[in-house]
């Protein structure tokens, strides 16, 4: 659990600096260089990746369980796991209606990613991996909302074909990820 929670630390920590520190962040980027800020905080953020995953890996072999979601949990959360395959793949299909309205489509699909996961694991390991990706998804939302109002950003409105698009992506990823992906990477299949 040790790991997990130093990684969660590291991952989430080197990805908050510009909700708690956009100042710092900002003459620390102009110090060092953008390349040089670049290769830091990627080292830092894949530290911190391996950490969690290997923590929360070791955590799953000996499980606290808190509580035992209900079957109906786990058809939502395949809802919510749709929906934020949708939303990612509105973060790189340029000219869509779901980012011209969000904005900021792939902060809310790790909220709803992270939601849907605390809804169907009911152990130690899955709250604090899945309940601080769901904060710290809600907070880097509000602060790039907030960036937004006073930096009078503008979106685009998108169109119809481009958000067509979209939505078949993500549906597709979605079934090939829960279908297939999910069980070979993370040893668990959904609809298993």
């Amino acid at each position: 659990m040790l790991y997990l929670i130093l990684g969660l630390l590291l991952f989430v920590g080197t990805h908050s600096v510009r909700i708690v520190a956009d100042g710092w962040r900002t003459r620390s980027r102009a110090r060092l260089g953008p390349l040089r800020w670049r290769a830091l905080y990627t080292l830092l953020s894949l530290l911190g990746f391996v950490l969690m995953a290997w923590g929360f890996g070791q955590a799953r072999q000996m499980p606290v369980q808190l509580w035992s979601p209900p079957l109906g949990l786990r058809h939502l959360a395949l809802l919510l796991t749709l929906l934020s395959f949708v939303l990612l793949a509105a973060a790189y299909v340029p000219g869509n209606r779901i980012k011209a309205r969000l904005h900021h489509p792939m902060t809310a699909a790790v909220m709803f990613w992270a939601l849907a996961h605390l809804l169907s694991n009911g152990n130690l390991a899955h709250v604090l991996l899945f309940g601080t990706f769901l904060v710290w998804a809600l907070l880097v939302f509000m602060a790039a909302k907030k960036r937004d109002r006073q930096g009078g950003t503008r979106y685009s409105s998108g169109t119809t074909g481009a958000t067509g698009i979209t939505v078949a992506l993500g549906v597709a990823l979605w079934i090939a990820f829960t279908l297939w992906l999910h069980g070979l990477l993370i040893g668990v299949r959904p609809f298993g």
